[in-house]
């Protein structure tokens, strides 16, 4: 009989240096995984190695550190393609985030695909960068929004999603982790349900890339799109992964640079996959930094994080249901390291701000998430959120956290 190897959580934490420091004179207890994740030393010294040693623009360069470079930006995409299990490089488009992975599908495909009268679902506890994209093209195009709305615990109402199907649906950009609420949506069966219609699924996997093995074949999503800077990776860099047919069909997004293949006054050819969505000098050292990133997940395992992470939020919300005038939003059975929560009589930002003086980084206000906080019919929350470096120790900071808040406010 085998056993798991434990997760070592303290040996984690000393790969990054932050977590070392001191706020307000107490030892940084960082609950805010789901704004921004921190970076491992591995990371950090990847971004040095480039500017210090192979700074240079990357491709049609002949001499060395091009060529150096080149192999490096290449070699992250590479990773990112295993990382997700996307069938080849090319599936694999360089962006800014996730953000402008929604936006390229919705102002490209979206442009190509619905037309006046048609519709796009997307859901109730869509982040705003999930939202507003739609609704400019909807505005554009004279389309219209669907939601599918959510219970009271914070779950998609699936009976209800496939109600919104129709012959007018054209699109369909669904989260795959809620980022205010925790909840891990049946993105597969969403997929799934949509294909039967022949509408294409994006996923949103700013929060599930981080936290969750992601396989986007056995998905079959059509898209999926998340961000460097909360996979312990740099800023001011993303992946969009698209089937390749998709892609392929899709009108060009931006222009220039490395988007061309060949250019006089009366015609322009546009590169091949990837590069015909990734205009102008990318951000090499964001791209390389994010294969550090990558590295450095596969040397934890994401099964493991994610078993590890699963015990914290347990625990977390068993220690925070103790807690008299707390109440929990976002209560879903299938549930990852969000708790988000309210106090009785006291403001969240009041919150943070109590918290900050212990030391412990939360995130409070509406977390871009308006449309869901009406839904619950409160202004904002407050929100923990957990990474595989936080520790069962940092949870009973959070709660003795919270009893200083009530006295404060007592």
């Amino acid at each position: 009989m085998t056993t798991k190897p434990v997760f070592d959580v303290e040996a984690v934490r000393k790969d990054f240096p932050i977590l070392n420091r001191e706020v307000q004179g107490k030892p940084l207890v960082y609950l805010d995984n789901a704004a921004t994740s921190q970076k491992p030393q591995s990371v950090i010294d990847k971004l040095v190695s480039y500017y210090s040693e192979i700074n240079a623009n990357v491709h049609r360069g002949v001499h060395t550190l091009s060529q150096e470079a080149t192999d490096e930006y290449e070699g992250a995409r590479s990773k990112v393609r295993k990382l997700i299990n996307a069938k080849e490089e090319a599936e694999i488009i360089f962006t800014r985030g996730t953000t402008e992975g929604i936006n390229l599908v919705a102002q490209t495909l979206g442009v190509q695909r619905v037309g006046e009268g048609d519709e796009v679902i997307i859901s109730n506890m869509e982040h705003h960068s999930n939202v507003v994209p739609w609704q400019v093209l909807c505005d554009q195009i004279g389309a219209h929004l669907r939601v599918v709305p959510i219970n009271d615990d914070g779950e998609l109402l699936m009976d209800e999603y496939e109600k919104l199907l129709s012959p007018r649906t054209k699109l369909v950009s669904i989260v795959h982790l809620s980022n205010a609420l925790g909840t891990i949506n049946p993105v597969k069966d969403i997929v799934a349900i949509a294909h039967q219609h022949d509408v294409p699924v994006l996923l949103d996997g700013a929060q599930s890339a981080p936290h969750l093995p992601v396989d986007v074949q056995d998905l079959d999503c059509d898209f999926y799109a998340f961000s460097g800077h909360k996979l312990y990776g740099p800023t001011g860099i993303g992946i969009l992964y698209g089937k390749r047919e998709l892609l392929e069909s899709m009108s060009v997004y931006q222009t220039g640079g490395e988007q061309i293949k060949s250019v006089t006054f009366e015609k322009t050819i546009y590169n091949d996959l990837p590069y015909k969505f990734e205009a102008g000098t990318p951000n090499i050292a964001g791209a390389i930094g994010l294969g550090a990133a990558v590295d450095y997940i596969n040397t934890i395992g994401l099964d493991r994080a994610e078993a590890y992470e699963s015990e914290l939020l347990q625990y977390g919300t068993e220690q925070l249901q103790t807690i008299e005038g707390l109440k929990l939003i976002g209560t879903a059975q299938h549930k990852s390291g969000v708790l988000s929560f309210l106090l009785e009589g006291i403001h969240p930002h009041d919150i943070g701000t109590v918290l900050d003086t212990q030391g412990i980084a939360i995130r409070t206000g509406h977390h871009c998430t308006q449309p869901l906080m009406q839904r619950f019919q409160i202004p904002a929350t407050a929100r923990a959120s957990l990474a595989f470096y936080n520790t069962k120790a940092e949870i009973d900071a959070l709660v003795e956290g919270i009893h200083k808040t009530f006295e404060v406010f007592s």
